[in-house]
């Protein structure tokens, strides 16, 4: 199971009222050296006071259970909707298999354990209702978690994909840094899928996107899908103010031009670090490890984020490398 980084999952929490669900049994299989604990309600194990996010991201636990409302959240404004005006996301899983320093869940969850919500069937209903009410939806599938690392564990991106090819006025993004496309690489194309792979340098791979495939791995997956004649967006995102970033990014663009045919991209996201100002204040709280997080910020509305002469700086750096290699890219600028 490469694409779950071989967890063991040492603990299965399981919600009583989630034990009888298909995807219960099947994960329960997969892990049958695992203690069973069932508990009552997934947030008595999740949301309980004083633990500490990253401890328990070293030995990650699953927590099985059925989601009972909000299937479906508006999109956020810290994150693009590409001009799309039904901006939806949904959270079929909560928190990630990898451990990004500059994540935000890291401050927003208070666990660093997994939850699988295993109830599909309401997630759909609720993007159908909106469909009916409002004829299209923009949605974003794997928002709080990267949802096609863990396809081999639970198909929810296979099961999306099938659905949509009945809801022509549904398009659904799926972002990723794994590399299990061959996971889905039976399927059929669906014009209405995006398949977005957030791309970064080798060097801030390294040291900041804990767990993560290298770009290479991730490159290879992403050449697969294009090949495969799949919609692929590619996301430089965070782009961070690191020592030398011009020249890391630089390398970066030119990795990606000498690896993928540009032009076949549907594409390119790019947004320099931005975060919820509670998020970052919880993060510094529970860790001084890491530089990325302690750059004196501005604050503006509830955010943080670099100042804006830098990050327009930073993001026209980029796209301009873009431009080089593919003058017919299109390039979106968000953060």
């Amino acid at each position: 199971m490469n694409s779950l980084l071989n967890p063991n999952f040492s603990h299965l929490y399981i919600e009583r009222g989630a034990k009888d669900f298909p995807d219960s049994n099947r994960i329960i299989t997969k892990f049958k050296q695992s203690k069973i604990i069932e508990v009552d309600d997934y947030k008595h194990v999740f949301n309980r006071r004083r633990q500490t996010f990253q401890f328990q991201k070293r030995s990650m636990k699953l927590i099985l259970a059925v989601k009972k409302d909000n299937f479906i959240y508006d999109g956020s404004r810290f994150a693009p909707s590409f001009g799309h005006p039904n901006f939806y996301y949904n959270a079929l899983i909560l928190n990630c298999i990898y451990n990004c320093d500059y994540c935000y869940l890291q401050g927003m969850y208070p666990s660093g354990n997994i939850v699988l919500f295993v109830n599909s069937v309401p997630y759909f209903q609720a993007v159908e209702d909106v469909i009916e009410t409002k004829g299209s939806v923009y949605l974003c599938l794997s928002y709080d978690t990267d949802l096609l690392a863990f396809e081999n564990l639970i198909p929810n991106c296979r099961r999306w994909i099938e659905w949509s090819e009945s809801h022509a006025t549904a398009l659904l993004e799926i972002r990723t840094k794994s590399t299990n496309f061959s996971a889905i690489a039976d399927l059929k194309v669906n014009p209405n899928i995006i398949l977005a792979w957030t791309l970064s340098p080798e060097a801030i791979i390294i040291r900041y996107e804990g767990k993560t495939p290298s770009l290479t791995a991730r490159l290879s997956s992403v050449n697969e899908a294009i090949e495969a004649g799949w919609s692929v967006r590619i996301c430089i995102d965070p782009i961070l103010n690191v020592n030398r970033w011009q020249d890391l990014y630089s390398q970066l663009i030119k990795k990606i031009a000498d690896t993928i045919d540009i032009g076949k991209v549907k594409d390119f996201s790019l947004g320099v670090f931005r975060m919820n100002h509670e998020y970052l204040d919880n993060i510094r709280k529970m860790r001084q490890d890491s530089d990325i997080l302690y750059f004196p910020f501005e604050h503006h509305n509830g955010s943080v984020s670099y100042s804006h002469d830098l990050k327009s700086r930073m993001t026209h750096f980029v796209k301009n490398l873009i431009l080089y290699y593919s003058p017919e890219s299109i390039v979106n600028l968000h953060g």
